[in-house]
């Protein structure tokens, strides 16, 4: 499978986000704790270089939890302020004006010593499309500020929004980059539901999803679905399809139905906590 998705509107958000960067002082990347790499933009490490930065790792709850753990570590050895959070459920929110202020404390310092008193933290949200912004900001102001919805490409122009009298968010729209060197990036961002379903093949990323599983996390296939995993992808699907009776018209195995359900079944979290991506030196669970 060949992935790819960078529609005309992003290249006109990235210009004004470029122009944005000279009004803020923080940037907040959010990304998805089951593909903490890939789901970052390498542009935005361009575009924000000399701002503050903090990341958010969204959906925690979706990803395995000793995977994430991994991950906060290499991200603080990095130099990067990170947070673990699940923006639905509120959990990791209280963690995250502490570390806005630790991000932003040598900005503070230096208005201090200007004299300039009160003058709140403005922070850009970035990200890729379906990481959370949007659910991020409407649950850490407390109200719905921001429009939300479970697909890519629902924020559409930026948003300024005050918090508090410490803090104002720019919200911006998901971008991707226009070209993925990797393949194995792609892959995992059309697994996490950032690339558009109406232009992938969902049979075969199931198949993708069944391997994945297989290699990673033997055992889920068979506690899920109740079938043994001695077999290749394709006919795992088959199995599936079968125990789930998606079955068509003639008695025939509905792939398609099948193939739909175990990658919603994944992205929904049914399937367990999964992540897609392991720390170098980590490729176990």
């Amino acid at each position: 499978m060949h992935f790819q998705w960078y529609p005309g509107h992003m290249t006109k958000a990235r210009r004004q986000m470029q122009e944005d960067m000279k009004l803020i002082d923080l940037v907040i990347e959010l990304v998805d704790a089951r593909v903490p790499l890939g789901s970052r933009n390498p542009d935005i490490d361009e575009l924000g270089k000399n701002k503050a930065r903090l990341i958010l790792m969204n959906k925690a709850d979706l990803a395995d939890e000793r995977q994430t753990k991994a991950w906060m570590e290499y991200f603080q050895q990095k130099g990067y302020f990170a947070v673990r959070l699940d923006a639905r459920s509120k959990a990791g929110m209280k963690a995250i004006s502490a570390e806005i202020m630790k991000a932003c404390q040598e900005k503070i310092e230096r208005d201090q010593k200007r004299g300039i008193k009160n003058r709140p933290v403005r922070a850009m949200v970035v990200g890729i499309p379906n990481v959370g912004k949007s659910t991020f900001i409407n649950t850490y102001a407390g109200k719905a500020c921001a429009k939300t919805g479970n697909k890519p490409g629902v924020t559409k122009g930026k948003q300024w929004i005050k918090l508090n009298r410490n803090v104002e968010l720019l919200d911006t729209p998901g971008i991707l980059w226009p070209k993925f060197e990797d393949q194995q990036v792609g892959l995992h961002l059309a697994l996490i539901g950032s690339i558009k379903d109406e232009i992938l093949n969902i049979d075969e990323l199931s198949l993708e999803l069944i391997q994945i599983l297989k290699e990673k996390y033997p055992g889920v296939l068979k506690r899920r679905y109740g079938i043994e995993e001695d077999q290749q992808p394709p006919e795992l699907l088959v199995a599936v399809a079968v125990s789930r009776n998606c079955i068509k018209k003639g008695n025939e195995a509905d792939y398609s139905k099948a193939a739909a359900l175990i990658v919603d079944e994944f992205r929904g979290g049914t399937l367990g906590r999964i992540s897609l991506e392991f720390p170098e030196g980590r490729e176990t669970v």
